[in-house]
């Protein structure tokens, strides 16, 4: 799924952003422990595996509801792939980070005799954006109200009408994944009936934008059938903050919807939105087209879908990049003559220097002296070593054991940081889990917070204003 924010990229900019998305935010780990763990039935463990926490309890549920919507939610809570999920959740540039403060719909529930009450949603939540470390999301029910904990303490709780999954089930439910070739339009349609609507998009280059206009009719349909409306309604569509439209499709019946019309919407009608996922392409799609990607670096359940004869399987996506961690030995030129560093004993030390030699560099250095150059390489491995970038995308995606994972391949598992770049990502990273462990439990916000600029910088929950000088009272 897309938001407008990373579509309005240029192309280059577009092939550069969602690869780096594809590589971080959902690491091969996190993909075979969540889908072992689903095959085998542990739907709770799957979840916990894809940074996921739950926030339903199946036996109230039975107990407020009944046993057959308990029963049907937990089929669906069973075939829920997390990770599917958090792979087409929709994000923002230019860190590809989840979108914040979203509710999404991904199912819903008519309990027996509700009448005219809201159903019951499957949501699933990303937290705002001053708790967002670690980039995990929950999963929680929501019946129209504001009283659960989950709702009170999220900025908008209640399910968004434009970014919502519950049309879209092929994007999170692994029973339908199948589907998702079709929906995305990766495969001309072999119905015979035509070529499908689409429709002229005003002031609007299709392949600039990447606007899946030949799909627009058919998932129109299939919004105003779920919303009970005529073949011949209308649905808008957003574009951006200041762009949208509205599509009159045509009011008879025919296996082929097509668009009577699109014109310009005033921003008051009360026709219901196009899915986010429904109106831009499908950002794998676009790059297996593009080349920018190859399959096996894509989700398994995708690739699968999109590409129906793929290649041999390869390392996987998300699999760290060649040099961010470190070879057995590096070289270094060290006063003429070409040295080693690399592991002894679980720390980066130099081969080609005795004990002594280097107890003796130590305590120059101590002294103001300048080090060797061996020495120099390990610190700057320390403070500010290559891998840096890697590892800071790592901890802005929650993947904080392969961010780990990397940091002990180039300084070793007993390794003892030295200030710098590096420790201060890891001490940040470290606060930031605990600003959003304090919103879970509810002990801060939602107060009004300062907008961070730098999304690496840590910030204060709650920043208060300096208070201002009195003024002297006069006698």
């Amino acid at each position: 799924m897309l938001t407008s924010s990373a579509n309005r990229d240029s192309r280059s900019s577009l092939l550069s952003f969602w690869p780096r998305v594809r590589e971080f935010a959902v690491p091969a780990s996190m993909i075979e422990t969540a889908t072992a763990r689903r095959e085998a039935g542990d739907w709770a463990g799957a979840c916990a595996a894809a940074g996921v926490d739950v926030d339903l309890h199946l036996r109230s549920v039975a107990r407020d509801h009944g046993r057959d919507l308990a029963t049907r939610l937990r089929a669906d809570l069973r075939h829920l792939a997390p990770d599917l999920l958090r792979w087409h959740l929709p994000r923002i540039a230019p860190h590809g980070l989840l979108r914040p403060g979203l509710t999404i719909a991904l199912a819903r529930y008519h309990p027996p005799g509700h009448g005219d009450r809201t159903p019951l949603h499957l949501v699933v939540r990303t937290p705002p954006a001053w708790a967002d470390a670690g980039q995990r999301i929950s999963l929680a029910l929501w019946d129209g109200s504001h009283t659960e904990p989950t709702a009170r303490r999220h900025p908008h709780p209640h399910p968004s009408r434009r970014f919502r999954l519950d049309l879209h089930r092929h994007l999170w439910d692994a029973r339908r994944t199948g589907e998702l070739g079709d929906r995305a339009g990766a495969f001309p349609p072999h119905d015979g009936n035509g070529p499908p609507s689409v429709p002229d998009v005003p002031g609007t280059e299709r392949g600039d934008h990447r606007l899946a206009v030949d799909r627009w009719a058919a998932e129109a349909a299939i919004l105003l059938h779920a919303e009970r409306r005529g073949p011949g309604g209308t649905v808008g569509v957003r574009m951006g903050r200041r762009r949208r439209l509205l599509l009159h499709l045509e009011a008879e019946e025919s296996p082929t919807p097509r668009i009577a019309a699109v014109t310009a919407d005033p921003g008051t009608s009360p026709a219901p939105v196009l899915p986010d996922a429904a109106t831009w392409v499908l950002p794998d799609l676009d790059l297996l087209r593009t080349g920018a990607i190859e399959p096996d670096r894509l989700h398994p359940l995708v690739a699968r879908a999109l590409v129906p004869d793929p290649a041999p399987p390869g390392p996987g996506p998300a699999l760290p990049r060649t040099g961010e961690g470190a070879a057995p030995e590096r070289p270094v030129e060290c006063r003429g003559a070409r040295h080693r560093i690399g592991l002894v004993d679980g720390v980066l030390a130099p081969f080609d220097h005795d004990a002594a030699e280097i107890r003796r560099e130590e305590l120059l250095v101590a002294l103001g002296g300048t080090p060797l150059p061996c020495l120099q390489a390990i610190d700057e491995a320390h403070r500010r070593p290559d891998c840096l970038t890697g590892v800071r995308e790592r901890l802005d995606h929650g993947d904080i054991a392969g961010a780990l994972a990397v940091v002990e391949g180039l300084l070793g598992p007993e390794a003892v940081l030295r200030d710098g770049p590096l420790r201060d990502e890891l001490e940040a990273a470290a606060r930031r889990r605990i600003t959003y462990g304090l919103f879970r439990a509810d002990l801060i916000g939602p107060g009004h917070l300062r907008r961070r600029t730098d999304p690496l910088r840590p910030v204060d929950p709650r920043p208060r204003r300096p208070r201002r000088p009195r003024r002297a009272q006069p006698r």
